[in-house]
Formats: structure tokens, sequence, C-alpha cells
């Protein structure tokens, strides 16, 4: 992995990340006995997606293209394929290495290169889960049971849910921990685990009477952070819809993008030309939101060109500009899955790098906790 300095290239970047741009320094609350010093960590982000299923869309514009671009801004870039968080709900093992694989393909196709950033499948990096244990001591239960994604995918049967199900936000607290992140890319529906981290965070270092773990901070930007529904624009797009039309899946060819784009929902009304015209049209703003993330526009400046045409006019523009932007995606995983030895030297090259950090930082947090470890 090529190494780089502390310091941030893109001034752009600086301000979409705040305090990126230099070395974090922090000082968590301790016992008034403690003596506290300060801690300069690193900028360094981590994000991962889970291997549950076939990329699509969403997953594309809300994540993967922002990681694409934080690479190169940032002094480090931790990538991950979350398969531990996947069996949180039973997975079909064979479908699992599968769909690593090809989440693995479609990092690599968007550009994410491994040269780069570091490239992981979790479970290759058993720290992950070490200090998720501890964490798991550290959180309380009140603050699990106020996650709301817990509620929504468990359902009215959330005693039939797998532990690991209600205790998963520790995990993803350790998943960004254990690299002292300072930054995490995530969509608005992630925002409340990255509060929770922080909490965890704090607690740690507060309980122990060290500055050991960063505030790490959640990074939303862009137009389309949670993209929507094709089918339905109040419903956010999933893997998990019944409804191939619903989503555009980043294996799509050229045709079956266009195709989506033609029958994607709409109204009759011409579009506005300015943002506020969108309030109270979930399907409209869905598709303007796609066009500016994939064209790299703000809604206003869509807005300003396509203002006062018609949805029959507006949506080959849509699906010529997707199908540019994806097309070539699709074909790079497809030549990337032909050989699968390749993704996983990839990941055994990653998990390689990602230990010299990980290891290092859990033995430390053994030290704070009191564990007997033979000095490395």
């Amino acid at each position: 992995m090529r190494r780089r300095s502390g310091l941030v290239k893109s001034e752009r970047l600086l301000t979409s990340l705040g305090p990126v741009g230099k070395p974090e320094t922090q000082i968590c609350p301790a016992p008034k006995d403690t003596k506290m010093t300060e801690t300069t960590f690193t900028p360094r982000v981590f994000s991962g997606i889970q291997p549950s299923g076939g990329l699509h869309l969403g997953n594309y514009l809300g994540a993967i293209k922002r990681f694409v671009t934080m690479q190169d801004e940032v002094a480090e870039s931790v990538y991950c394929m979350v398969d531990l968080h996947a069996i949180t709900v039973w997975q079909d093992p064979k479908a699992l290495q599968h769909s690593t694989r090809e989440l693995a393909a479609g990092f690599i196709a968007s550009g994410i290169s491994p040269e780069k950033s570091i490239l992981i499948n979790q479970s290759q990096v058993p720290e992950h889960a070490q200090l998720g244990w501890i964490f798991n001591c550290v959180a309380r239960m009140g603050w699990m049971q106020r996650m709301t994604q817990f509620k929504d995918k468990a359902g009215k049967n959330s005693q039939a849910a797998s532990l690991g199900l209600f205790a998963y936000p520790a995990l993803m607290a350790a998943d960004i921990l254990v690299y002292h992140a300072t930054h995490v890319p995530v969509g608005e529906d992630q925002k409340q685990h990255l509060e929770l981290t922080r909490d965890i965070a704090a607690k740690f270092n507060h309980d122990y009477g060290v500055d050991f773990f960063p505030m790490t901070e959640p990074v939303i930007e862009g137009a389309a952070t949670r993209v929507m529904s094709l089918r339905d624009g109040t419903k956010k797009m999933s893997k998990s819809d019944p409804s191939d039309a619903s989503r555009i899946n980043m294996t799509d060819d050229a045709d079956s993008i266009a195709k989506k784009i033609r029958k994607a929902k709409s109204d009759a009304d011409a579009l506005p030309s300015e943002a506020k015209g969108l309030e109270d049209r979930p399907d409209a703003r869905n598709l303007i939101n796609i066009y500016a993330a994939l064209a790299d526009m703000t809604v206003d400046q869509v807005l300003a060109d396509v203002g006062g045409k018609q949805f029959g006019e507006f949506k080959p523009m849509l699906s010529d500009l997707a199908v540019a932007k994806l097309s070539p995606i699709s074909t790079e995983m497809a030549r990337l899955m032909s050989d699968p030895a390749e993704i996983d030297r990839v990941l055994a090259k990653g998990a390689l790098q990602a230990r010299e950090i990980t290891a290092p930082i859990l033995q430390k947090t053994y030290d704070i906790v009191g564990m007997v470890r033979p000095a490395i």
C-alpha cells in the first residue's frame, strides 16, 4: 500500500470533512485523578458494505463513489466487505462467498485501487471481532435498545432475532476504532450508529482515564446519499425488494439500465427550475438526485438545465448518463469475477496491510483494559 503523510491534498475535501485536513487533537473527559494528554490522530477513513446480496445503484452513489474520491484525498483509507455483519441473519455459505468476491470486484471496478487503499473482508482481520467483544462490555443495553435499525430488521418477532443482530453496532464501532479512523463516509441511515461509536469511544476513554480512541466524524454528503426505489420514491432502493425493476444492479448491462430508467415511476408535471419545486414529488426528486450524483452536479444545477422539461424528455437524458457511467463498471466486474483467485489475493494482501494497523491498536487496548499479554 502507498503510505502517505497525514495531510489531505484536496481543498474541496477540507471543506466537506472539516477537521480531516489536519491530524485531529482531541481530549476526552476523564476522572479527576487522571492526568490526560493530547493525542494526535492521523486522518484515516474507514467504511464498509455488507456482502449480503447484489450491489445496486444505491450502494454505488451512497457509498462507493465517495470512497473512490476520498482515497486520493485522505492520508489512509480502509474499505471493507463486512462479512461478519452479514451473518447476523443466516446466509447460504456459497452465496456469501460469491457476494463477498462480487462486492470486492465492484469496489475495484468502480475505481478503488488496492495500491491506494486497503481493501479487506472483515473476517480476515481478527482484531475487528476481538475489539468488538471489548466494546460489547463498554456499550450499555439501553444504547442498543435505541437503535432503530434493529427494530426495523427484527420487526415484531424481535425475540427470534440473533444476538448478533442486536449487538452488531458494537462490532461496527470496533470496525472503525480498531483503525483509529477519524472519518467514516456513511448514508443517513447509519448516522445513529456513528453516534453510538462516538459514545463507546468516549466511555472507554473516560472509564480508563485515557485519550486513546478518536471521536470519529460521519461524512454525509452528495446529492444521492439515500437513493430511493425506482418504483416508489418514498422507499429506499434495496436488494431485498422483490421487484428487480425497483433498482439498478451494478451487474446490469446497458439495455437493462436503460429499460429500468424508462419505466421508472415519475409524475405528469414538468420538472421545476429549482429544488423547492420537488417538495411533495418523491419520484421526481429521486430521479433528479440520481442524475445530479452521476453527473457530479448539484440539484439546482441540474434543474437549471432541465427545468420545464417533461419526463418523456428527461428520462432519455438520465438513461444515457447512467449507461455511460455504470456500464463500464458492470463490464469490469464481470471480467474480475472470471478470476476469483485474483480477488482472493487482493483481499489477503489487504488483510496483512490492515493488521499492521489493527494489531498494535488492539494490543494497546488490552494493555489499557488490564489483560495479561506477552510483550510484542
